[in-house]
């Protein structure tokens, strides 16, 4: 099975209030040495791979490149990372090849350094078309930056769009949302992806919330039950534009679903390289079904070489995953599937947790595939911890 390539790149030109990712402002002179570290994991990919137990595949059909945002690096250093993976895998002819580009970032040499590497999809962090909301939580650009990047884009021949959109934004109302919502489907873009503000303390603007306190616009955040009708909104907004939900987050026109995330959800092995990069590959060993691991969360730790952190994952906890990643998919999981992969005994905890589910409203059954119902994914994640035996990734939760 091809893997997917996961390429972490950390930097930003500044660090926006809500942002709970191991992202951060860092002078441009550590760029290379980072750059450095990347390509030397790629090339040892292989020794990797055995080092943690893990099958090991050469050929590649998805590549992304996140952050972070990947378009602050200088092309030439972005065009390396390219190299460096195309080097040491075999990348399919038509894999589906990610950047993440924060608005404004994207110079004349950049669109020649995308085009260059074989990018054929672009996913752009507007996460609002208001311009007094984008600035609210740093944010640099505007509602005119997005639009004239979607158009240069095109100009390049990348046309295969993503656009990001964040509920719940300090100063935001029904009306600015359905703004924000009207100008992405504009833009004509087939993929759009729609998060609630999450409120931890991973992140200023959520520390401030937590706190009760005014700074970052905190006391102009939404409430819960608003931020959840902007979220339903959404939905129904980009469903009548033919911008079909997949994903608790995702929205596609057919054919447009990002292939790359499907491999996390649908448990498809992927590496991951750069900070706080997470892998997945089938288990070497038989007495695992597969086995994870991710480098460290730290720039300078990561750079220095520290050592990746594994956890091997059984078939119990196979199990668990299969329930609490498909039901992120709207299709759902087929629990007949399942049956036959693990057995009746391996199933029959998670059959009474899905008539449990079920009973609350949070899952609908039909014959043998089971979903979220529309209330069940505003409550994804309690969901989802209810089908774990004490075996939690939180970082497969906050995908």
């Amino acid at each position: 099975m091809a893997l997917g390539i996961y390429i972490s790149v950390p930097f930003c030109r500044t660090k926006c209030s809500y942002c709970n990712f191991a992202s951060d402002v860092f002078s441009r002179a550590v760029f290379d040495r980072y750059v450095d570290r990347v390509c030397a994991d790629i090339a040892s990919s292989t020794a990797t791979a055995r080092e943690m137990g893990g099958l090991f595949e050469r050929e590649v059909d998805s590549i992304y490149l996140g952050g972070g945002t990947p378009t602050v690096l200088d092309p030439a250093q972005l065009q390396r990372i390219f190299a460096a993976v195309r080097s040491r895998f075999r990348v399919l002819p038509e894999a589906e090849v990610t950047v993440e580009c924060a608005p404004g970032t994207l110079s004349p040499e950049m669109l020649e350094s995308l085009a260059a590497s074989g990018v054929n999809r672009v996913s752009l962090g507007a996460q609002s078309f208001v311009d007094g909301e984008a600035a609210a939580v740093g944010r640099l650009h505007k509602r005119a930056t997005v639009l004239e990047d979607v158009g240069r884009l095109r100009s390049t021949g990348i046309t295969n769009l993503n656009m990001d959109l964040i509920a719940g934004l300090p100063h935001q109302t029904g009306e600015s949302w359905q703004r924000s919502l009207a100008e992405t489907t504009a833009t004509g873009a087939p993929h759009v992806s729609v998060y609630m503000l999450e409120v931890d303390d991973d992140s200023r603007l959520g520390r401030e919330l937590i706190a009760g306190g005014t700074r970052y616009h905190a006391h102009f955040v939404p409430d819960d039950e608003a931020t959840a009708d902007f979220y339903l909104a959404a939905c129904e907004t980009l469903e009548a534009a033919g911008i079909v939900q997949y994903e608790i987050s995702n929205f596609a026109r057919p054919g447009s679903e990002s292939r790359h995330n499907l491999k996390y959800w649908t448990r498809q092995p992927y590496l991951g390289f750069g900070v706080d990069a997470h892998s997945m590959l089938h288990s070497a060993d038989l007495q695992n079904e597969s086995v994870r691991f991710a480098t460290s969360d730290s720039l300078e730790r990561y750079i220095s070489g520290a050592p990746l952190q594994k956890t091997p994952v059984t078939a119990v906890q196979a199990l668990e995953e299969n329930f609490f990643l498909g039901l992120r998919l709207n299709r759902g999981v087929d629990l007949a599937g399942i049956l036959a992969t693990f057995g009746a005994d391996a199933m029959r905890p998670a059959t009474d947790t899905v008539a449990a589910l079920g009973a609350d409203g949070l899952l609908l059954r039909d014959g043998d595939i089971v979903r979220l119902t529309a209330r069940g994914r505003l409550l994804s994640n309690e969901v989802f911890q209810a089908f774990l035996g004490g075996s939690c990734h939180p970082e497969l939760l906050q995908r």
